[in-house]
C-alpha cells in the first residue's frame, strides 16, 4: 500500500465509533456484546485513527502501534491518582481510558486490530489513494 485515503479512513473511524457507542446503548442486544465488541470496536477505531494519522506507514507498523497504545491503555487502568480517575469520570474520558482492567479487553483489542489489519491486507487497493500522474 503506497498511502492510504485518509478521508476514507476518518470515515471508517467515525462509523466505528458510531457502532461502538451503540453497542453500549441498546439493552435488547446479548450480554456478550455488551461485553466485548466495544472493546473489539474500540481497538479497531484505533487501528483505523493510526492508519489516518499515519497513512504511509506498513499494516503490520500500524497494527502494532494500535496494539501497543491500546496495552497501554488498558495497563493505566491499573494507576488510580486523583487526576486521572478525575478525567475518567467524565464521558470522553471514561470512553478513551476507560475504568477497571480487565484481562479480557486485552485479547479484544488484538481481535479489533487484527480485524482491521487483515481486512487493509485483502482490500488495500480500495483503501489507498490512486496513482497520481506524472
Amino acid at each position: 500500500m503506497k498511502q492510504r485515503n485518509r478521508l476514507l479512513y476518518l470515515i471508517l473511524v467515525s462509523g466505528v465509533v458510531l457502532l461502538g457507542l451503540a453497542s453500549r446503548q441498546f439493552s435488547e442486544l446479548p450480554a456478550f456484546v455488551h461485553s466485548y465488541v466495544g472493546d473489539v470496536l474500540w481497538a479497531l477505531m484505533v487501528f483505523l485513527l493510526a492508519g489516518f494519522l499515519l497513512p504511509r506507514r506498513t499494516t503490520l507498523q500500524l497494527a502494532l502501534a494500535a496494539l501497543c497504545f491500546s496495552f497501554l491503555i488498558e495497563f493505566s487502568q491499573l494507576y488510580h491518582a486523583p487526576w486521572i480517575d478525575a478525567l475518567r469520570h467524565n464521558r470522553l474520558g471514561g470512553l478513551v481510558l476507560g475504568f477497571v482492567f480487565v484481562w479480557s479487553d486485552l485479547l479484544s483489542y488484538a481481535i479489533g486490530i487484527a480485524i482491521g489489519a487483515l481486512t487493509e491486507q485483502s482490500l488495500g487497493k480500495l483503501f489507498s489513494n490512486p496513482p497520481q500522474p506524472s
